[in-house]
């Protein structure tokens, strides 16, 4: 299990694997920090070979590493949130970039967002095809645009504007995937789904064809938070549909005054309960501690919904907690002085 670096706790409640980190003591601030997440969802060590549980740790540990180096200079917490984002959108590993989902017409749309807690600028993507990197392009959106969010051919051609190379939409394809997408096609279709029963039908897949995201949060040694998320979305989405990793508040939120968020899961009930800017919230206004307002939010607003996924959230101290509701979530955290930690199961 991710463990802070003074003090880990483990919890396991009604039956849910959960994952969360106790407070670290006033004297122990962490100087900076970095947590990351690949995903939540249906993960199970019984069904992941020994190499391949060996592959996910690994690719996790390099990108904590990835940010927790430019944190160790003295760089952002932009910057390594931007630096630990692009090692998972390069992996195949995960439901971002190289390793996105298909959509239902056997094509990739990405989206991400990224937001600053000093100033609560922010920028995003969404429904991307070209861009070898979403979570660089959103960033571009932040900081080179007064938006926060473009979408589609227009978010590519504010790309290309900025001398963003394209690429081909077939560079995130791979087997794993594409095997993925035709297993739903053939369940949707046998169901002879029509366009007013698609999400019913999209919600009687397998969780993991319908979750899926990378992320990081950092606290810099300038005191200043950040959180990123990127994601392919959801298998055989259709009709542009874009889920809550690039929406600012539902997926991605940092505020120097409470803390930086990001998401995984069923991006509709992420949406819906408004979850990275009610845990923030919830410790701004009412005082709470970071665990104990993601906990109340994962496991007491979003669950009972019927939403699954989990959260990394990091408070203005370096304090992490890394909470989820499914019986698993590729995770990992890094605290100034200690080691890489990462987790993918309930219990470790």
């Amino acid at each position: 299990m991710v463990k802070k670096l003074c003090l880990a706790s483990c919890l396991l409640t009604l039956g849910m694997a959960v994952s969360a980190n106790s407070p670290m003591a006033p004297a122990d601030r962490a100087t900076f920090a970095i947590a990351i997440h690949g995903g939540a969802g249906t993960i199970e060590k019984s069904a992941m070979t020994p190499a391949k549980e060996s592959a996910y740790r690994a690719k996790l540990e390099e990108a904590l590493n990835a940010g927790y180096s430019v944190l160790e200079s003295r760089g952002t917490s932009i910057d390594a949130v931007i630096a630990a984002i692009q090692v998972l959108e390069y992996s195949p590993l995960f439901n971002a970039g190289k390793g996105a989902v298909y959509t239902y017409n056997a094509e990739h749309e990405l989206d991400a967002s990224i937001m600053d807690g000093k100033t609560r600028q922010a920028g995003a993507v969404a429904g991307v095809k070209r861009v070898a990197s979403p979570i660089s392009l959103a960033r571009m959106v932040m900081e080179d645009s007064p938006f926060v969010m473009l979408s589609g051919a227009g978010a590519e051609e504010f790309a290309r504007s900025r001398g963003v190379e394209m690429v081909d939409n077939a560079v995130f394809d791979t087997d794993v995937r594409r095997e993925q997408l035709d297993k739903a096609k053939e369940k949707l279709d046998r169901q002879n789904t029509q366009d007013k029963d698609y999400q019913a039908s999209v919600d009687t897949l397998p969780v993991a064809y319908r979750m899926g995201t990378v992320g990081a949060v950092a606290l810099d040694q300038h005191g200043n938070l950040a959180a990123g998320t990127s994601t392919g979305g959801m298998t055989a989405k259709r009709y542009g549909r874009v889920g809550d990793s690039p929406i600012i508040g539902a997926g991605t939120f940092a505020d120097n005054r409470s803390c930086a968020v990001s998401a995984t899961g069923h991006g509709e009930y992420f949406i819906r309960y408004n979850v990275a800017a009610d845990i923030c919230a919830r410790v701004q206004y009412q005082g709470k501690s970071i665990q104990a307002a993601a906990d109340e939010v994962i496991h007491q607003v979003l669950k009972p919904a019927g939403g699954t996924g989990g959260v990394i959230v990091m408070d203005a101290e370096g304090n992490v907690t890394l909470p989820f509701n499914t019986t698993g979530m590729y995770r990992g955290s890094r605290q100034s002085g200690g080691k890489a930690e990462v987790g993918i199961f309930g219990d470790s």
